[in-house]
């Protein structure tokens, strides 16, 4: 928006400009903070805030050595068309958030990181932590990696006792608590991004307490404003636009996606005004609720109390200031009269429950109302019952609210499960938020965007004369037969550092073996379920993973799987059979939690097998046997 206003001083604007960005930086540097893991048994506490502050000084200086300002390299970030397309794992409810797979040093780590835009620090543990927890994976070790390099001390950064490196320490309101070392060191994002691996400050744990050290998640990336944002760090690179985008899955599904740079709009997405200043938070210019079509009668300030309205994807549920929740459930309880109230799954809470919906996700929308949020725009975001319901654990087709009262608190809270099946986009350089339904599970599918390899990456600096190639994926994986199958880097001219597998054989279909120990799941398999689970890791469809055997004996099962290529296609490209085989074999399948006590045991590949006449043409002829009869 242009507007006239009256000229003023060089010396005086300068100050002014100075004085709003030490206030918006110390603003910044104080936005870390975390919430409890909860699990679909049981609603989580209210809304909690930090209680730490990190130092203001980490986060003030904005020009490099060239002198560069932020708005020149965003001008520069938004020419690029780079971005880092990344699949997300877990399930809101039963994890408690959803994680991204980062893979950090030379040759690379993997590390499976809670998407989390209210914090903004990423940070994974370290080798030498004697007081962390025990995670998905290995913890990062500094030494066998050719790259990475400690932060020395400087007076931008917080030292250690003996002044010699940069640490960080944040402390949460659940009384939690990560601390360490800031390190440098190359962090690569997938075999499925365009964007390079690239050099950025992270964390390397010494301490970690509370949930911080019981979660299995590994740690945190930061997607939140602040200097060692990993967003930030993208940006002030110039590698993406400063821009981010989450999108995730539906109720009773896994996953989703995360995009780090600029994407186009789809068509009808609905943006908010996001006041960077307003708070240290990601915030929207919430000013009505709607349930069923008619609005919540209550005062639009109410939406506007402390923070604001918040988003914040490492939250589970949602909360509203007391009168906001008290209209919202009366509206919720007055449009289901014919449904039964009942108790929630755990007593120590006061969940508000209902049974007799059925447990059809689809159907939802003709038992529940549907729920608007209008913005200050007059834009509106509408949210299905699977944005504020979630399933009662112990009830068969019951459903409970997933929206509570935020205690005293006047901060509107919106965490994930308001943006399921939802496309959020944190566009930071136009300060606006758009929201838009989709099926996650489908997104790359629904905005046309390819899922190629990302380019090869740049020489990564070392003391050695040779840079080690850089891969997101493992250099090797063993076949049934136990030995290594070399899986060299395609080379520099295809533009692509996916590795494949030796020669030509075009391979018709995958087969694997699954075994699955019951001891406690006190529980079948659910193989169907199952089977939709393996085709969302294995990013295939539901028609090509098709199941070939299953034994069960005690307390072990087994299950014979087969991948198949997508129709009309007769063998996969080599590519994705290596992706879908590494997965497999580095135990990259992040299933639902009743299917993780699981080992792959054996996998092949099988060539392409060419089809008789009466193999081509069965589907044909049994269509036209059916019509004649």
């Amino acid at each position: 928006m242009a507007t006239t206003r009256p000229m003023l001083d060089a010396p005086i604007l300068l100050t002014l400009l100075l004085t709003v960005s030490i206030i918006r930086h110390l603003l910044i540097g104080a936005a870390d903070h975390r919430r409890a893991a909860t699990n679909g048994n049981s609603a989580p506490p209210p809304m909690l805030l930090p209680l730490y502050h990190s130092s203001p000084n980490a986060s003030l200086q904005r020009r490099d050595a060239s002198g560069m300002s932020e708005k020149r390299r965003l001008q520069i970030a938004a020419s690029r068309k780079d971005s880092a397309r990344m699949r997300l794992y877990d399930n809101l409810l039963t994890d408690g958030y959803y994680t991204t797979r980062l893979w950090i040093g030379t040759p690379p780590q993997e590390f499976a990181l809670i998407v989390d835009t209210g914090s903004t620090v990423t940070y994974v543990p370290c080798s030498n932590c004697k007081e962390c927890g025990k995670h998905q994976d290995p913890k990062f070790q500094p030494d066998k990696s050719n790259t990475y390099e400690p932060v020395k001390c400087d007076l931008n950064c917080n030292c250690d006792m003996e002044g010699k490196y940069c640490i960080y320490d944040r402390r949460y309101a659940e009384m939690s608590s990560s601390s360490g070392v800031l390190g440098e060191d190359l962090i690569s994002f997938g075999n499925e991004s365009q964007l390079v691996p690239q050099r950025l400050v992270f964390g390397c744990e010494n301490v970690e307490t509370g949930d911080l050290y019981t979660q299995r998640a590994d740690g945190i990336v930061g997607l939140g404003r602040g200097q060692l944002s990993i967003v930030d760090q993208l940006v002030e690179k110039s590698a993406i636009s400063d821009s981010f985008s989450l999108c995730y899955g539906g109720m009773g599904t896994t996953g989703g996606a995360m995009i780090l740079g600029k994407i186009p709009p789809p068509p009808n997405m609905a943006f908010t005004r996001s006041d960077p200043y307003r708070s240290p938070y990601y915030n929207i210019d919430l000013k009505e609720m709607h349930v069923a079509g008619k609005p919540l009668r209550i005062s639009p300030k109410i939406f506007d109390g402390k923070y604001g309205t918040v988003l914040d994807s490492g939250t589970t549920y949602a909360y509203l200031p007391e009168d906001a929740f008290i209209a919202f459930k009366n509206a919720i309880m007055k449009e289901r009269p014919n449904l039964k109230q009942i108790n929630g799954p755990d007593s120590n809470f006061n969940d508000i429950c209902f049974s007799g919906a059925g447990s059809n996700v689809s159907e939802l929308s003709k038992t529940f109302p549907e729920v608007s949020l209008v913005f200050g725009n007059g834009q509106k975001v509408l949210l299905s019952p699977e944005n504020y319901l979630f399933r009662h654990t112990k009830v068969r087709g019951a459903y409970c609210l997933g929206i509570f009262q935020n205690g005293n608190d006047p901060t509107t809270l919106l965490g994930g499960i308001v943006v399921r099946n939802t496309l959020v986009t944190y566009d930071r350089e136009s300060e606006k938020i758009g929201f838009w339904k989709t099926n996650c599970s489908n997104l790359w599918k629904t905005l046309n965007i390819s899922t190629a390899a990302a380019p090869a990456p740049e020489p990564a600096p070392t003391a050695t004369p040779a840079s080690p190639t850089v891969s997101a994926l493992p250099p090797t994986v063993s076949s049934s037969t136990g030995k290594d199958v070399s899986l060299p880097p395609e080379p520099a001219t295809s533009g692509s550092p996916q590795t494949r597998l030796p020669g030509e054989l075009r391979i018709g279909f995958i087969t694997f073996d699954m075994l699955f120990s019951t001891n406690n799941s006190g529980s079948k398999l659910n193989l169907s379920e199952l089977s939709e689970a393996i085709a969302h890791e294995l990013n295939v469809d539901n028609s090509q993973v098709r199941l070939l055997n299953f034994t069960s004996v005690e307390n072990s099962s087994s299950v014979q799987w087969a991948i198949y290529p997508a129709e009309p296609a007769s063998y996969f490209p080599t590519a994705t059979a290596t992706t879908i085989i590494l997965r497999l074999t580095a135990r990259q399948l992040h299933l639902p939690n009743s299917y993780r006590n699981y080992q792959v045991v054996d996998w092949k590949i099988q060539p392409r097998t060419k089809r008789n006449w009466w193999g081509q043409h069965m589907l044909a002829i049994i269509v036209g046997l059916m019509i004649i009869t």
